[in-house]
């Protein structure tokens, strides 16, 4: 199924685009380098909305629907080189503020997602513990009821934006016996008594979005920031994973359409043996495979907003368009490299860098191996 953009997305994009070239750094080595995350980025684009595409206005957002927000993304990926700041934008959007529109109570809508759309407040979801891995729900940390609240303890790895997020999404379990269905999950403020983030974690790409440990010392929680009803933590997970899965490599479909471009104007001003390379069939049949898997991952992607625009499930078409747009981004970075020869090898060039950032796709939200395994269950294998 091929998807166009109506004439409304494709100005959001063209704006987007626009907003990136003028507002965010085009240069981010040495801010790759050192691992340092953007405030100004991440303001700049909280300014421009971006944090509350799909947020009702009502909540301080936008309010514009999940093809819209797909265009926009698609948009900054196209035009901005810093991938580790719009994965942190992605990840605060689609497993934080996205659960809380979805199963949060109104007084929880009313506190936290104004701040998380005009970008004062910066969200993560901390679910990933060190011996789980990919089994997510044979979760360690623990929920005790005490009262009118809950008494957390336990460790979450990976957490993405920890570093200077403000807010948790974190999930427990109250009853380990009772498998996903006792686990919860709850809202958990930074400035929380026994929140401690720990170390930042060095990465091999995306270095620019911060990651790091949060663990939880005897964390009391109300029972107004529990999200959802008790043992339903589960389902916001599904559902925010849902979600993520389907978006979260919108802005990849961007950089994968600049890196096309970018390789058919080096192929034909780039000489070698008196002619230009793009004349050599080598390098031109790399170039119409990043042009197939372009052409091949928007529809794959567009198809899950089409469905979220619908308020249907997208769980299938979820995994399949992260499993196939992080596989395929790989691919280009390294044919974008090859094509530039020894100079897409070094830091001079976009290149070296965006490959190891396209690399994290095949890892974070579920491992390609994850979405396969969805894949097949859902095809009733």
């Amino acid at each position: 199924m091929l998807f166009g953009l109506s004439p409304e997305h494709e100005e959001l994009q063209r704006a987007a685009i626009a907003f990136a070239r003028s507002r965010l750094t085009p240069d981010v080595s040495a801010a790759d380098r050192s691992g340092t995350f953007s405030r100004e980025g991440w303001r700049a684009c909280a300014e421009f909305g971006v944090h509350g595409l799909p947020i009702p206005p009502e909540y301080g957002g936008r309010g514009e629907g999940p093809l819209a927000t797909i265009a926009v993304m698609e948009g900054l990926g196209y035009a901005c080189r810093d991938h580790g700041l719009l994965f942190s934008i992605n990840a605060h959007l689609w497993s934080v503020s996205m659960p809380i529109l979805l199963h949060g109570t109104s007084a929880q809508k009313e506190r936290y997602l104004r701040g998380l759309s005009d970008g004062t407040s910066i969200g993560a979801n901390a679910a990933s513990e060190a011996d789980a891995g990919s089994d997510v729900f044979a979760l360690r940390t623990r929920a005790v009821r005490d009262g009118d609240g809950y008494v957390l303890n336990g460790a979450k790895t990976f957490v993405s934006n920890a570093p200077v997020a403000d807010l948790f999404l974190t999930y427990a379990t109250a009853d380990p016996a009772r498998g996903v269905m006792g686990i919860s999950s709850f809202l958990v403020e930074r400035s929380t008594p026994g929140v401690t983030v720990r170390s930042s974690i060095d990465k091999m790409g995306l270095r620019t979005s911060p990651m790091a440990e949060v663990t939880f010392e005897d964390v009391r929680v109300p029972v107004e920031n529990r999200l959802g009803r008790e043992g339903r933590g589960a389902e916001v997970f599904h559902s925010s994973m849902e979600w993520e899965r389907g978006c979260i490599l919108a802005s990849c479909l961007g950089t994968m359409r600049r890196q096309l471009e970018e390789c058919i104007a080096h192929a034909q001003r780039r000489k070698q043996f008196g002619q230009a390379i793009g004349k050599f069939q080598s390098v031109a049949n790399r170039i119409v495979a990043m042009k197939l898997r372009l052409e091949t991952a928007r529809p794959l992607v567009y198809h899950v907003g089409s469905l979220k625009e619908q308020g249907r499930s997208a769980e299938l078409e979820s995994a399949m368009a992260k499993l196939y747009v992080s596989e395929v981004f790989v691919e280009s970075c390294l044919d974008a490299i090859q094509i530039h020869g020894g100079y897409g090898y070094t830091t001079a060039l976009p290149y070296e860098r965006e490959l190891r950032d396209a690399i994290g796709g095949t890892l974070y939200s579920g491992t390609s191996e994850i979405q396969r395994h969805i894949i097949a269950t859902k095809l009733g294998l």
